[in-house]
């Protein structure tokens, strides 16, 4: 089954194609020629997946998907939620988005309970014959206080998953995928698909 991903990044593009599998073919915008960008102005992560899905399926009427991601802190109120991957402001990467974060915390005060909880959580929007379906999956863990581990992108380098002594770019691609929010809206999806072909 072929299937769009409303993305231009790769990273995510691996991982969901590692975790959908072999019987999913995942074919990326600009592959048909569409090398613009996709909209992701909502106020909310639901609301993004939903938009990026719904503005590729009217442009090529196939069947598609999208995801957006948030990173949430408790003693943050919560952000940089829908910001996450513009929280540095819009030019700057991954590094200064962790950056930001890591340096928010130390303004938090100390008396404060749970100042490094936080929980990712991702939402994916499939349409398939113009019907729209989501799927969410969450993982509660710790912001470290240091970035450690070479894998992964995003805040992994800064991510303890609950339950664990490590960060997310500390683990194999597969550990990762078994525990993460990505993984488990993408075996979500996988699921429901597996059930339409």
């Amino acid at each position: 089954m072929e299937l769009i991903f409303a993305t231009s990044n790769t990273d995510k593009l691996r991982e969901a194609g590692e975790i959908l599998g072999k019987d999913i073919t995942l074919i990326m915008p600009k592959k048909l020629g569409y090398k613009g960008d996709i909209p992701e102005t909502g106020a909310t992560i639901d609301a993004n997946s939903k938009m990026k899905c719904r503005f590729i399926w009217d442009k090529f009427h196939k069947t598609c998907f999208a995801d957006d991601t948030a990173l949430e802190v408790e003693s943050l109120g919560g952000a940089p939620g829908v910001y996450s991957a513009r929280y540095a402001g819009e030019g700057h990467d991954d590094a200064a988005n962790r950056a930001k974060l890591l340096h928010e915390l130390t303004k938090v005060d100390g008396r404060k309970k749970n100042i490094r909880s936080a929980k990712f959580r991702t939402v994916v929007t499939l349409i398939h014959k113009g019907t729209l379906y989501s799927f969410e999956g969450t993982m509660k863990g710790t912001i470290a206080e240091k970035e450690s581990g070479e894998g992964g992108f995003g805040y992994d380098s800064i991510f303890i998953p609950e339950g664990c002594s490590c960060t997310i770019a500390e683990m194999s691609e597969n550990q990762k995928n078994a525990i993460s929010h990505r993984g488990i809206a993408m075996r979500k999806l996988a699921n429901f698909l597996s059930r339409l072909q």
